[in-house]
This record gives structure tokens, sequence and C-alpha cells, in this order.
């Protein structure tokens, strides 16, 4: 449904950030009849791992990507759910657990 945003979003991050990983996925369609789903825009789940997020908190990390979005937030994204990791985290959550 909204293939020409997730094109978008996913050459803005690719240029942005050189993600080691990186994933965009349409949720839309779990929203529908939502408000924010009337004006079109549709609701995004990104992850990605890159190391431009070495040293940045949380919120740093979701105003990167903002940022990244800028133009695209107010017209074709409605909602945006956010996995941002570095390198070594996205490691460490591939590891098993050991007790």
């Amino acid at each position: 449904m909204h293939e020409s945003t997730m094109k978008q979003m996913r050459a803005r991050l690719t240029a942005e950030l050189a993600p080691l990983e990186l994933h965009v996925d349409d949720d839309s369609h779990l929203h529908a009849g939502h408000v924010g789903a009337k004006s079109g825009g549709g609701h995004f789940r990104v992850c990605a791992v890159s190391s431009k997020f070495e040293g940045l908190g949380r919120v740093q990390r979701h105003r990167l990507v903002y940022d990244i979005f800028q133009g695209l937030m107010q017209r074709d994204i409605h909602a945006l759910a956010l996995t941002l990791l570095t390198p070594a985290e996205a490691q460490r959550a591939k590891q098993p657990h050991q007790t």
C-alpha cells in the first residue's frame, strides 16, 4: 500500500546510516479505521543496526531517524516504531542467554 514511502525510507536510511541490517515494515493494515490512517499517512516499523548509533542514547537515535525522515513525517508517515541498535547491541541480542 505504501510501497513508495517504504522505498524512500529505505533509501534515506541506507544513505545516512549505512546500516548493517535494515527492515522497514508497513503495519498500516493493523490500524485500519484509526483517525491518523484517514489522512493517508502510514504506520511503519523500522529496525536498523548501524555504527552511527554508537555513543547515542535512545532519544538521540530516534531524533536522528526523525531528522532523516524530515518531510515524510508530516505527510507520508503517521506513526513510526523504531528499534535502533549498534552492531554490538544487535550481536548481544542474538546470543542465547546463559544461566
